[in-house]
């Protein structure tokens, strides 16, 4: 047997070593992303971080499935349909009520989004998210057991990144997807809204769930917060997102609503510059 050199053997240690270190570290940078565009030209207004890697929607999501009820007769106004909560969804205490559009989008109703694709079906569900050309278009659900029809954009198949959540929403203020303009109009109603300082109004919606491992399973330690919309201020209307990849789990409140509270108080700055 060929003698081994220690020299050599010792290199090899501290180069693995020093391999598995930065890989580990590089794993654990967060992901800090803000894009803003003007709304009718497209054209960047800030952009800072990685804002082209594709992530999972989370609750996001509930803007364009708002615009595909509407468009498709599921929903009807702002307070129309109310439906009921049943045991069988098994969902969090705060989501066991009676909800309707305004409530669903405020409070993040889960199971209510769930209600809609189910009774748009996969067909025109999936046709729907061809048609607005939304961030890989793949709904075919699977990571995680998660089904396409009603989990595809919750931590699996569907992603977008913060630049496609910002054309998409263009598209939408813009008359720029397949939808109806009552769609338009009656998705932009229940929208929740907040005030920002300089005269803003900023109209959105949050998003937050955790990244998987290598295993498939949620990882609490990555979570994700979203926060996606667009900003008004005397005719004058910019799209947004901002998304953080975090490495420490949250535990005080949920990390799109720090997601959300940071834009809210940073976009005036932004825009002032």
């Amino acid at each position: 047997m060929a003698s081994r050199n220690p020299l050599i053997l010792a290199a090899l240690v501290g180069a693995t070593a020093s391999l598995l270190h930065f890989a580990a570290a590089h794993a654990a940078e967060p992901l800090r992303c803000t894009v803003i565009i003007d709304e009718k030209s497209g054209e960047p207004l800030h952009r800072q971080g990685d804002c082209a890697e594709a992530i999972y929607p989370q609750s996001t999501f509930k803007l364009p499935i708002a615009m595909m009820g509407y468009d498709a007769g599921i929903l009807t106004d702002a307070h129309n349909p109310r439906w009921s909560y049943q045991a069988k969804w098994q969902r969090p205490q705060r989501e066991q009520k009676d909800s309707d559009p305004t409530i669903w989008e405020r409070d993040s109703i889960v199971w209510y989004s769930q209600e809609i694709t189910r009774r748009l079906g996969k067909k025109a569900f999936a046709d729907y998210i061809r048609g607005f050309n939304y961030g890989n278009r793949d709904v075919s659900g699977g990571p995680g057991g998660t089904d396409g029809l009603t989990q595809s954009w919750l931590m699996s198949s569907l992603k977008i990144s913060a630049d496609g959540q910002v054309d998409f929403l263009k598209r939408f203020l813009t008359g720029g997807l397949p939808i109806s303009a009552e769609a338009v109009e009656k998705t932009k109603a229940i929208t929740p809204s907040f005030d920002a300082a300089d005269g803003w109004t900023v109209y959105g919606k949050t998003g937050s769930g955790s990244m998987r491992n290598k295993a498939g399973k949620g990882d609490t330690s990555r979570p994700i917060g979203w926060f996606v919309g667009w900003a008004e201020k005397q005719g004058r209307r910019v799209v947004f997102a901002r998304l953080f990849v975090d490495t420490k789990r949250h535990t005080k409140q949920p990390i799109s609503f720090t997601v959300r509270d940071s834009l809210i108080e940073d976009l005036p700055r932004l825009m002032a510059r």
